[in-house]
């Protein structure tokens, strides 16, 4: 296992097959996911899964649009499905991507979202569709100064 700090976190690269159940089970469900992927324009299919509250998980796939910036990232799309059922307290998150030599972690805007939705520091587990080595971080690595309004009177 390769473990390195980033912004006083830990991160690290497991192995697949080492991972407990759930975060296998999880980075499944964003490669089952990747599948459904809308993207005709970059070529670059992503899956995400979220497991929320009460143990269960919302997938979703980034999807495209030929005017852009009605596109929306997979990581979004399972936060706004799982938002949109009733499930506001995300519990760990999985993206799964292909690029050769690196992970693809979640873009700012999608660490943003995530963040938004964590009530403690999330596990985020990232990996490519036919996963060996897993990327595992958390949101507040990703994230260390996320945005948090201030409270109003």
């Amino acid at each position: 296992m390769n473990i390195h700090e980033v912004n006083g976190k830990h991160e690290s690269v497991q192995n697949f097959c080492e991972l407990g159940k759930d975060a296998q089970e999880l980075i499944n469900a964003a490669i089952e996911a990747r599948k459904f992927s809308y993207s005709p324009y970059s070529k670059f299919k992503v899956g995400a899964a979220i497991r929320v509250g009460d143990g269960s998980i919302i997938s979703g796939c980034n999807v495209e649009n030929a005017a852009y910036s009605p596109s929306i990232c997979a990581e979004r799309t399972a936060a706004c499905k799982a938002i949109s059922t009733g499930h506001s307290e995300f519990k760990a998150a999985a993206v799964v991507a292909f690029q050769q030599d690196s992970f693809t972690t979640p873009c700012g805007v999608c660490r943003q979202v995530l963040s938004e939705f964590a009530k403690e520091d999330i596990p985020i587990y990232v990996a490519k569709p036919s996963p060996v080595r897993v990327l595992v971080t958390s949101i507040k690595s990703l994230l260390p100064h996320s945005f948090v309004p201030l409270p109003t009177d």
